[in-house]
Formats: C-alpha cells, structure tokens, sequence
C-alpha cells in the first residue's frame, strides 16, 4: 500500500507535469481531411482549429449541403487525431500508473 503522503507528492509532480503537456500539446497541430483531401482542417492539441484549407472544386454552388458536410468530417477526422495525441502524451506522462476512473485505453 501506498504511503499517503508520497500519494500526494506524486499527484503534485504529475499536476506539474500535466500542465507543461498542456503547453506542448497548445503548439502542435494536426489536420484532419475530407473528400480526398478536399477539405482540410488543422487543429492544436487543445481543439482548437487553427486553419481550414478548401479545394475550389469542393464549392459548388448549387451543393452548399455537400461543402458543410465536408468541413464536418474533416473537422471530426482531426479531432480524432488530436484525441490520439492526447493518449499517447498522457500515457507516456502516467507511465502505466493506474489511476481509478481514469481510463487511458
């Protein structure tokens, strides 16, 4: 069993350590695509979109509805992304420590 209080210095190293992955994560990107990369959308590591790149040929005019459902599979394709980001930074930071109720997997 774990000494209480060697419990709680770990949890304020990991706290420590889970806001410089909080910066990192602020400074890379991912992009996410749609339609044979009609659409594209960049995203941080904080969900944040942070630029979206349209193929001319993607704006139809007369097919708005086809546009609108490109910018959201892209936009979902990078959230994707950024989630898997997330899982391989935190499960490096937690190092196989199992935590209650906090499913990395």
């Amino acid at each position: 069993m774990m000494n209480p209080f060697d419990l709680v210095k770990n949890m304020h190293n990991l706290q420590g350590q889970m806001e410089k992955m909080k910066e990192e994560l602020a400074g890379m990107t991912v992009t996410g695509s749609s339609g044979g990369n009609m659409v594209q959308i960049t995203m941080n590591g904080k969900f944040e979109m942070v630029a979206i790149k349209i193929d001319p040929i993607a704006v139809d005019p007369r097919d708005v509805p086809m546009l609108q459902d490109l910018i959201v599979a892209a936009s979902h394709d990078a959230a994707e992304k950024v989630q898997e980001l997330l899982k391989q930074k935190s499960g490096s930071l937690l190092g196989g420590m199992n935590i209650p109720g906090l499913n990395l997997a």
